[in-house]
Order: C-alpha cells, then structure tokens, then sequence
C-alpha cells in the first residue's frame, strides 16, 4: 500500500517548460541561435537535470570550452531572476494536479523533489500557495537521485510503499535507482514505463494499493 509520493515539479505540478525555454534561450542570447536550439532540445529531453548541468553542457558539450563554477552561478541566478518574475503566475498551475494534491494531502506523505533550484522552488510554492501540502520541498544543485534518497532514509520510509509521479526519463531512472514504482504524466513518451496518468480528474486512488 502507497503511504508515501514524491512529486516532480516542472511539466506535473507547474506548466513551466515553455517559460524555462525561454530562459535558457534569454540567458544564452548572445550566442549562436542554433547552438541555443540544441540546448533547448536537450532541456526539453531532460526535464528532470538542474539548470547547473544543462548550463555546463551548453559550454563542455555545445562550445567545447571549459567553464567555471562562478560562471556556471552568475548564469544561473539570472536564469532565477527571469523565472521568479513569471512562475509566480497562477496561471501556470496545472489545475487537475493541484486539485488532487488539495484533496489528499492528509492522505499521503507528499514530497517535491524536483531539478529546479530549491530556493527558487520554495519560492514559488510559497507564492502560489502550495508550501502547505508538502512535507518537503527538494530540488537543485543536489540530484534528483539523490534527493529522493535523502528522504527515504531521512524519513525512514520503505520504498516499496512509495512513488514517484514525473514527466522525465530523469524522473523515471530517480524512482527505479531508489527502488519505488514511477508513474509518468504529461510526457506520451513516458507510457512504456511503469504506470501512467492520463489525468488527475479520472485517476483512481485504488492503483497506489
């Protein structure tokens, strides 16, 4: 029996990914438009990896350049910046998942973990009033893998009693490595795994058991 749900964040919760596009694309400016195109082709394929990895494979991947931490922060606070000023619109919730969410969050422990950065992350659900439904809110630098790891043994939770519900090939390799059952949403790619959601409204509680 599930107890115990681990969230992702961008493209379950918040419909972010064209927003995101936009940032890297914002960020990356002044750089060649179809070196930017594979990068947001990357994003796109790797909704799950932090704005840290898809920065530094812009430079090692894309330019073949080295690139430093400082550099890699400076690009990734402004990508903040840009995000923090748009997300906090709720008209970017996915309104069948948020109901969902406010209809059993007694009923399970719910977790966000999530590759954008955490303080943004706790930012934005502290704007759009989610901050509440969750017993903890979890993302980037630190990989997903590992966040959910982190919390299974901070939490002494049994994984066989857990999932994780994303949109990624990130998310689904983050609930395997860590032993749990995965479903996929809002990804057509994401049917041959696990378990699928095709919406929240018509979602039957009875397939966590």
């Amino acid at each position: 029996m599930t107890k115990t749900i681990f969230w992702d964040f961008d493209g379950v919760i918040l419909d972010s990914m064209p927003i995101r596009d936009f940032g890297f694309a914002k960020i990356f400016e002044d750089f060649d438009k179809s070196l930017v195109d594979k990068l947001l082709e990357y994003h796109s394929l790797n909704g799950g990896l932090s704005r840290y990895v898809k920065i530094k494979y812009f430079y090692n991947e894309l330019l073949a350049q080295d690139v430093s931490d400082e550099r890699v922060q400076e690009l990734a606070d402004k990508f903040s910046t840009i995000m923090r000023a748009e997300l906090t619109n709720k008209k970017y919730l996915i309104d069948e998942s948020v109901e969902f969410i406010k209809q059993n969050y007694t009923n399970y422990n719910f977790h966000i973990v999530s590759g954008s950065d955490e303080k943004e992350l706790n930012y934005l659900c502290e704007k759009l009033g989610l901050k509440n439904y969750f017993k903890s809110i979890e993302g980037s630098p630190t990989p997903k893998n590992d966040l959910v790891k982190n919390i299974l043994e901070k939490y002494d939770y049994n994984s066989k009693e857990c999932v994780l519900i994303g949109d990624s090939i990130n998310d689904y390799e983050a609930a395997n490595i860590n032993g749990m059952k995965f479903y996929g949403y809002n990804n057509e790619k994401l049917r041959n795994f696990d378990g699928y959601i095709d919406s929240f409204k018509i979602f039957n509680l009875e397939r966590f058991i």
